[in-house]
């Protein structure tokens, strides 16, 4: 032990929480300090981190607030910490996060190692088969609205660790800088975008809603990803007052339901024929809703399953069209498919896992923006849209591995 500095914090934390943040990437902050910067001084940079964390003199720089717009109007401010700050703050987690890691409820799904998305999706499924009614909610900007005061009430049930305390402390107060340049204090919340604040918004959650929910309502299983959550019912009366008495609770906890996220679905199938207005609700870029599926041996029936959203399909159509593949015609077609695999793997590993053909016309989205990139660097192919789709289905049977979603046989139409 360093018995010059107050704090015993370990050199080898500080060089793998750098680690975590480099796979992490992620953009520059205030200082416009890049990681590849920040890594040509690497050892004198994680020194002073230690040095001034060891010492309690480490005093977090504002956060760079950037405004996203959101999908259904609006906009939110991501907070991107320095290169530093993100190092700083990973030494912290990397401390704290086996403290209440172990106390999580198990159907808390969000930010956590080993729990995904897709098995919230899975529980989620399975549940709506058992239960008639969901009560889909979502609280309105949970990490804005976080309650100081509350949250380290909660972080220190979890730690007596001085210096633990202090840098989150020191972190839920740091400003923001705005794009106009203008600095603007902190009262509440935890950036959306810190490194901490996942595990900070869980820990929230985990005394606002989920040991509530536990308390409370035993009889009701939920599965919740960050501020995002569905909760089943057996009854429609039953789902209502749990709407009323959630919403007092969150309220207690100076957060609020999202008046337009928040409503009670009828998980309408085969065996359940009443007459609701709202049989479908979307969760985790999936919509559940009424479709029709067979059973192992064959026969078709109704079932209340999800499948990839209108809104996710749409996003992912936006995003082939930003890649502007048609304004790559110095590139050859194994240079566009070593490019854009990656997120076309990702699209296909996770909106594939349940009921996949409803991912099918985003797939063919890619494959007419390949027959546009084809026209644009074969002059012969300009004015010939179907020889173009005739070439690249060619080149699709002959070398079927090319591209990640002809391995499933989406390969561009023939006619």
């Amino acid at each position: 032990m360093n018995k010059t500095k107050p704090y015993e914090i370990s050199k080898h934390v500080v060089l793998e929480a750098f680690q975590r943040v480099k796979a992490n990437k992620g953009a520059a902050g205030v200082d416009n300090e890049s990681l590849k910067a920040f890594e040509e001084n690497l050892e004198n940079n994680l020194y002073k981190i230690w040095n001034r964390m060891s010492s309690g003199s480490y005093f977090p720089p504002p956060v760079k607030a950037i405004e996203i717009p959101k999908k259904n109007g609006g906009k939110r401010i991501l907070g991107v910490p320095t290169v530093a700050d993100r190092v700083a703050q990973m030494v912290v987690k990397i401390y704290f996060e086996p403290k209440v890691e172990p106390c999580f409820h198990p159907d808390s799904y969000g930010y956590r190692t080993g729990k995904s998305a897709k098995d919230a999706l899975a529980v989620t499924r399975q549940r709506c088969w058992k239960y008639d009614w969901v009560l889909e909610f979502d609280i309105k900007g949970l990490f804005d609205n976080i309650e100081h005061e509350k949250l380290m009430k909660a972080v220190r049930k979890h730690t007596d660790s001085p210096w633990i305390i202090l840098y989150i402390q020191r972190w839920l107060s740091a400003p923001f800088l705005m794009s106009d340049g203008t600095v603007k204090k902190r009262t509440k919340g935890t950036p959306q975008g810190g490194v901490i604040s996942p595990v900070l918004a869980n820990l929230f959650l985990h005394y606002a809603f989920d040991l509530w929910m536990v308390l409370k309502y035993p009889d009701k299983p939920f599965a919740r990803y960050a501020d995002d959550a569905v909760i089943h019912c057996s009854s429609r009366e039953d789902a209502e007052k749990l709407w009323q008495s959630l919403g007092k609770r969150l309220l207690e906890c100076g957060l609020e339901l999202h008046p337009d996220k928040t409503r009670i679905v009828y998980c309408k199938d085969d065996d359940r024929q009443g007459n609701y207005p709202d049989i479908k609700f979307d969760f985790l870029g999936f919509t559940f809703r009424p479709r029709s599926v067979k059973d192992k041996k064959g026969k078709i029936f109704t079932g209340f399953t999800p499948a990839v959203s209108n809104k996710a399909k749409k996003a992912m159509r936006q995003s082939i069209r930003k890649w502007r593949m048609h304004l790559m015609p110095d590139k050859s077609i194994t240079d566009l498919a070593r490019k854009f695999n990656p997120v076309i793997r990702g699209w296909l590993n996770y909106y594939s896992c349940f009921y996949k053909s409803e991912l099918t016309p985003v797939l063919r989205h890619i494959n007419r923006a390949l027959v546009r990139w084809v026209r644009w660097k074969y002059k012969k192919f300009a004015r010939h849209q179907r020889r173009a789709r005739l070439w690249l289905g060619k080149v699709a049977r002959r070398e079927p591995n090319l591209f990640a979603h002809w391995q499933l046989g989406i390969f561009p139409a023939a006619g």
